[in-house]
């Protein structure tokens, strides 16, 4: 699992994702000195960072290397997610306070996404596959999730299979 970007890692991997191509240290420097003082020394050792932890592929150009994202940040902000759900003890209870954090946008893209992952579900199927909608609440208005709430968040049927019925 990735660990997080740090803040200026997350600028300069933003840059690379958003502009989708090979780039040296140059325009990278440049694009950032629009926002703020930073030396061409600085932005080489976060991209060579970035490089040795796996983040960008780089080729060399000349005396310089072209940087290239090794995956999207889409990716990345997925793996993120995966890490902090896996390292909860509950997970029903974290995606519950998760969903609840969702705004409106969020939750549509949500069911969005669930359509694209889950297309075998027939149309008419589709209100009990979507997520419910989820209040807004804050995390600590959560109440841990015991049995009686796994059946809340489980699918119908995989509660019936979890307990063996």
């Amino acid at each position: 699992m990735p660990r997080p970007l740090g803040e200026l890692e997350d600028t300069v991997m933003t840059r690379v994702w958003n502009w989708n191509r090979p780039v040296t240290v140059r325009e990278v420097l440049e694009d950032l000195q629009q926002e703020r003082s930073i030396a061409y020394t600085t932005v080489m050792t976060v991209l060579d960072n970035l490089h040795q932890k796996g983040w960008v592929r780089r080729e060399a150009e000349g005396r310089a290397y072209r940087y290239e994202a090794v995956s999207t940040r889409a990716a990345y902000s997925a793996a993120l997610m995966n890490d902090a759900w896996a390292q909860s003890d509950n997970p029903a209870a974290a995606l519950v306070a998760f969903f609840g954090m969702m705004s409106p946008r969020q939750r549509e893209a949500l069911r969005d996404a669930m359509r694209i992952v889950l297309p075998e579900v027939p149309s008419e199927d589709a209100s009990r596959a979507a997520p419910r909608e989820v209040p807004e609440a804050a995390p600590q208005d959560v109440p841990e999730a015991g049995p009686e709430a796994m059946a809340e968040v489980t699918p119908p049927g995989e509660a019936a299979r979890e307990h063996g019925r």
